[in-house]
């Protein structure tokens, strides 16, 4: 095969869309856009700082149960990042450090799961 594949986005299944949209903005992801497409359909798009791909929650947008998603995303430096986590109030915990990088773990308040990666090799912060 010689065509280019993006992810362009993925479906995050939450049971509250306004509380959802509020965590993620909270983490720095920006609302590309949010409109009702109709009774039975809400349609909200989210992208990470950064990233070329985005997420979508809302309403009638997928038959996932809410806590099942899980995403894995690369970031620069976990230490910088895990500062910026707890400064915005979320509970994550340490880093985890392995050997082919550092991981920040986190849910939104779904419980969907995200591993933020870093290939930064410091043992501590």
């Amino acid at each position: 095969m010689t065509a280019t594949w993006k992810i362009e986005l993925i479906p995050v299944p939450v049971t509250d869309v306004d509380r959802a949209k509020e965590f993620y903005e909270r983490i720095g992801f920006v609302t590309d856009i949010d409109r009702q497409v109709h009774a039975g359909l809400r349609f909200v798009q989210l992208t990470p700082p950064g990233s070329a791909c985005s997420i979508a929650i809302g309403v009638g947008l997928t038959d996932k149960t809410p806590g099942t998603q899980e995403i894995q995303v690369v970031i620069p430096d976990a230490y910088a990042v895990h500062k910026e986590l707890l400064a915005a109030g979320l509970d994550v915990g340490e880093v985890d450090v392995q050997p082919w990088g550092n991981f920040v773990h986190l849910r939104d308040p779904d419980g969907n799961k995200w591993s933020l990666q870093a290939m930064d090799r410091r043992p501590n912060g």
